[in-house]
């Protein structure tokens, strides 16, 4: 329960930061800088790849990849900064919790706690993306476009073990289902006694599948509430024009 709650708070960090992320990005001025419209389209770039999502393409404007489009996306997925950033803080929680004990403390704990999160992350993102290329999955993540709370939320957790086919249409994702199963039970055969049991690896992919169907509904609404707050930071602008009209002339 505690490692629940742990993981959740992460998870509502992220979720600010995204927020914030692109809210920024839209409320960028035409005629700011270049330099820093390009870092801050960067950093929405890296935060949209590491959760997997089309950007805010809708699902009726889904189009299937091209296989240079695949392999474009899985390489940027394997050196995206955020993914690291995320292992270096879940090795720090598992550190914190001596997880597993006999890694012990210290720099050498960490490095291996750091080193077998990564190696995981890897294991899942390399088999997915091989399996996704040879039955042509896409995994992405489009928003539904659908209206009302419930029906975009049961979309949402949906499509987290569903993915479409180059027809556009969904079924359960194998590359995805693949792609976990190896993480959670290859990264056994590094893992120390307490860690390397099938029941251990089965519990590694129960969290991570319900992680990926949790994080649906924050990908869904993201777009709509990074709209909002581009809203809400034009406003005073708006209104400081409304009130000095000859400023912008």
């Amino acid at each position: 329960m505690h490692s629940t709650m742990i993981r959740s708070i992460c998870a509502l960090v992220t979720f600010i930061l995204a927020f914030n992320l692109l809210g920024a990005a839209q409320d960028q001025d035409s005629t700011a800088s270049g330099q820093n419209s390009t870092s801050v389209s960067r950093g929405v770039d890296h935060l949209l790849n590491y959760l997997n999502m089309a950007g805010t393409t809708k699902a009726s404007e889904f189009r299937p990849l091209t296989q240079r489009e695949r392999t474009d996306i899985y390489w940027k997925t394997m050196a995206n900064p955020l993914g690291y950033i995320k292992a270096g803080f879940s090795a720090g929680i598992d550190q914190w919790k001596d997880k597993p004990p006999e890694w012990q403390q210290g720099t050498s704990g960490y490095g291996q706690r750091f080193a077998n999160i990564v190696g995981q992350y890897s294991i899942q993102r390399t088999v997915t993306f091989g399996l996704g290329s040879a039955l042509h999955e896409d995994n992405r993540y489009f928003n539904s476009g659908k209206k009302g709370f419930w029906r975009r939320a049961g979309y949402a957790l949906t499509s987290g073990i569903l993915a479409r086919y180059d027809d556009g249409s969904r079924h359960i994702s194998v590359s995805q289902l693949g792609g976990v199963a190896a993480g959670a039970f290859l990264s056994r055969l590094w893992q120390p006694p307490s860690q390397n049991s099938a029941g251990a690896g089965a519990v590694s992919f129960g969290i991570t599948m319900a992680s990926n169907m949790g994080f649906g509904v924050v990908k869904e609404l993201l777009p709509d509430l990074g709209r909002a707050l581009a809203r809400k930071r034009e406003k005073p602008t708006i209104d400081a024009m409304q009130r000095n009209p000859l400023s912008t002339q």
